[in-house]
């Protein structure tokens, strides 16, 4: 099984733009779909994007398509999501998360290991 550690949260304005990234250690980090979620307060954790083992493939959930981009480099064991034209909404604990399968099984909140979470606070 693969850690996970999250880099790269912290505080961004309304339209502005952060990137996190997740490094994993441990072994066929390529067999594993990767994901984000987040959770804000008194809410439940919910699924924002995956990607497929190698690359070609993601899923976005409606309120960040078109704003994030997730996307994995399997040389460096890494899984970074891009967040543009933030909001004040998207202030959450965000979780990288990654399954041994496929990525739909993320949407499905099957996973097998979770990142410690990252904060990200948007102002308004």
């Amino acid at each position: 099984q693969v850690q996970l550690v999250e880099s790269g949260g912290g505080l961004a304005q309304a339209g502005g733009s952060l990137r996190l990234s997740c490094a994993a250690s441990g072994r066929s980090f390529s067999r594993y779909a990767m994901g984000w979620f987040r959770q804000a307060p008194g809410k439940e954790r919910e699924f924002v994007a995956a990607i497929s083992g190698t690359g070609s493939a993601t899923d976005y959930t409606d309120f960040v398509k078109g704003r994030f981009t997730i996307s994995r480099d399997n040389a460096k064991n890494t899984v970074d999501l891009q967040m543009n034209s933030l909001k004040p909404e998207d202030t959450a604990v965000y979780y990288c998360a990654g399954v041994i399968g496929s990525r739909s099984r993320l949407r499905g909140r099957e996973v097998d290991c979770w990142g410690q979470g990252i904060q990200v606070t948007v102002s308004s």
